[in-house]
């Protein structure tokens, strides 16, 4: 009886946290709705994007208490444009969405949020972990070993 007590608290505890989507699942799951080359971003950078953002956690949050704003998802698409979670003042909503869509298992809505996001005129460039950590390198390493 202990066993399964303690087998349900990781459970519940796993649920807390969010999906953490596998790095090649993830790969996969955007070869899928069509984001390789999209806005001339390559599958491997968009990988790239999602690990330094949320390390593929489709529940990560990360409050910014300069603007009162609220990243959100795999992708952390701020509340300011993207989405809106009825607090962030001045949100422009920009995807149409509430931000809690966000944060689902099923990341196609934030797929199609992100790719909104790249075809605006700062295009990946909004994401400072992918200016940090991704942009100018070899991210090639991301993706080729997942059989794609």
């Amino acid at each position: 009886m202990k066993v399964l007590i303690l087998l349900g608290l990781v459970f519940l505890l796993m649920l807390a946290h969010g999906r953490i989507i596998p790095r090649c699942e993830f790969a996969r799951i955007l070869k899928q709705n069509d984001v390789d080359g999209d806005s001339g971003i390559s599958l491997a950078n968009w990988v790239c994007l999602a690990k330094w953002e949320s390390d593929f956690n489709t529940r990560a949050t990360n409050y910014n208490p300069g603007d009162r704003s609220t990243d959100y998802g795999v992708f952390q698409i701020n509340s300011r444009y993207w989405c809106n979670d009825g607090k962030t003042p001045g949100a422009v909503n920009a995807c149409g969405i509430p931000c809690n869509a966000l944060l689902t298992k099923n990341i196609t809505t934030a797929i199609k949020c992100a790719k909104r996001v790249v075809r605006d005129p700062n295009g990946i460039l909004a994401w400072v972990a992918w200016r940090n950590h991704c942009q100018g390198r070899d991210v090639s390493s991301y993706i080729s070993d997942c059989r794609l």
